[in-house]
């Protein structure tokens, strides 16, 4: 074991002299100096950022990225013209009907004018049950009239409207001359010599006498039509006779006979016309019936 050391120590010398030797031609490496280190990556990392244009972003953890919410540009809207007026300071009407304008309210009073459709008039009062306007005559300058309100529209305020008291109702003129007006019904059916005719009885029910009259009948079974006008009112007994009348007047009443048949019409249908009038000769004011029967 020693023998061994001794051997061992001069070999290690001797190599330990020999690296030294040979290490003298290697040039000896040069001390960093950590402050040049520092800068050189500083410049290195301002070159790069300008280089590539984007912003030096520092990672503080897991990068969230934010959406961006892109809103649709809204389109022009137009509004609708409102076509709603202003509310007047005066109530105004208008109708939908043209409709008379009259000087009371009602149809008894005289027409003096007329709303048509289209036309503006300012309401001035109105009636006391709200049926009738009092407007500003719209056919008369400075004049006024009551319009029925049955097809108007109002604008503005009625509230405050004047409720004004309607003139009184105009009395009819006096009727000159009474209407003409009678009643007339089946009497008999009379004979003569083969001939028959129907005995009518009149009434005269207006207020005026009665001077000449014509009947026409006319049997539906045979067709057959007979006629007889004549001035005053007469009345035939069968074979013994007859007896005229020359008026008819008012409240009284009188049996006229018609014109005969050649035919017996009794069981069939007949239609008779009566015609009545003031003067002779079917003239002046006239009145007529039909009526109808089986004698």
């Amino acid at each position: 074991m020693l023998k061994s050391a001794r051997l061992f120590l001069p070999v290690a010398v001797l190599m330990i002299v020999s690296l030294a030797c040979s290490m003298q031609g290697i040039p000896s490496i040069p001390t960093l100096d950590r402050d040049s280190i520092n800068t050189a990556i500083a410049q290195t990392v301002v070159v790069g950022l300008t280089q590539t244009g984007q912003p030096f972003i520092p990672i503080t953890g897991l990068e969230t990225q934010t959406p961006t919410l892109e809103l649709p540009t809204p389109s022009a809207t137009l509004s609708p013209t409102s076509t709603l007026s202003p509310t007047p300071s005066v109530p105004l009407i208008t109708v939908s009907v043209a409709t008379n304008c009259r000087v009371g309210p009602g149809r008894v009073y005289d027409r003096v004018g007329a709303l048509l459709v289209g036309e503006v008039a300012e309401v001035v009062g109105r009636n006391p049950t709200g049926e009738y306007w009092y407007i500003r005559n719209p056919n008369v300058n400075g004049g006024f009239c009551w319009l029925w309100g049955e097809y108007a529209a109002l604008v503005g305020n009625t509230a405050a409207l004047p409720i004004f008291t309607p003139p009184p109702t105009p009395t009819p003129p006096p009727t000159s001359t009474p209407a003409p007006a009678f009643e007339a019904s089946f009497d008999n059916l009379d004979s003569c010599s083969g001939n028959f005719w129907v005995d009518l009885r009149l009434k005269n029910t207006g207020g005026i006498a009665f001077k000449s009259v014509s009947v026409t009948v006319r049997d539906a079974v045979t067709k057959t039509v007979v006629t007889m006008s004549s001035d005053g009112f007469t009345d035939n007994d069968g074979c013994t006779g007859s007896s005229t009348r020359d008026n008819l007047d008012p409240g009284g009443d009188r049996v006229v006979s018609a014109h005969a048949f050649n035919h017996n019409p009794d069981g069939h249908r007949l239609r008779v016309t009566i015609t009545v009038c003031s003067n002779k000769g079917l003239n002046g004011l006239c009145a007529t019936q039909v009526i109808v029967f089986k004698p």
